[in-house]
Parts: structure tokens; sequence; C-alpha cells
């Protein structure tokens, strides 16, 4: 499967963003998806994650309660609602799929779409 991140951009802190995640192929709706972030010397992170049927999410502690993550099998595009943004939200997003399961740890997600860059100002 191909994936493709868009929807990053800058904009000030307080505000809201939503990321989308195009996927090609027929098998999306079989997949688990992640989004991951990385700032500038700084490791990949995880972000979220939702199963492959959508029905169960999964966030790092930084972004609960600030970001959904959403999947429409019919689109074939996963999301990343982004609402009270900070500063320390600055990063490079990129979305990723996984054939078997789903989760938190990047070096199991079988597919990387490119990232795109997301930059809050304070």
């Amino acid at each position: 499967v191909q994936l493709q991140a868009f929807g990053g951009g800058l904009l000030q802190a307080g505000g809201s963003l939503r990321l989308s995640c195009a996927a090609s192929g027929r098998t999306f709706s079989s997949y688990g998806m992640g989004w991951f972030r990385q700032a500038p010397g700084l490791e990949r992170e995880f972000v979220a994650a939702i199963t492959a049927s959508g029905g169960n999410t999964l966030y790092a502690d930084s972004v609960k309660g600030r970001f959904t993550i959403s999947k429409d099998n019919a689109k074939s595009t996963v999301y990343l609602q982004m609402n009270s943004l900070k500063p320390e939200d600055s990063a490079v997003y990129s979305c990723a799929a996984r054939r078997a399961g789903w989760g938190t740890r990047w070096g199991l997600y079988d597919y990387w779409g490119q990232g795109t860059l997301v930059t809050v100002s304070s």
C-alpha cells in the first residue's frame, strides 16, 4: 500500500489542523494505522493509532484529549484532527500502515508515507 500524508502547515498556538493520509490499494480496511512525528534532533515518537476497523484508538499522553485519529475505510483515508496545538507539537508528521495489528511501536509498521510538516508558533 502507498500512503500520502498532507495537511500540514504553519499556525499559532491554540489553533487546529487536520492531517489526512490517503492510501492506495484495495485492502486499506485490513490495516491498522498510526501517526508518528519527529521534531528536529529528536527521535520519532508515537502520536496516535487506530485499529483496522476504526473501532479502537490509542494516543500518546502528550496529545490525549487534544488529538483525534479517525479512519474512513470507504475513502481509504486516515485523519488526525489536532486541536489546541502547542509549539511542542511542531514536527514532521508521518502516517504508517500495519498489516497485523496496531500499536505504538513504529518499527512494527509495514508502510510509511512521506511526512507533512506542522509548525506551531507561540
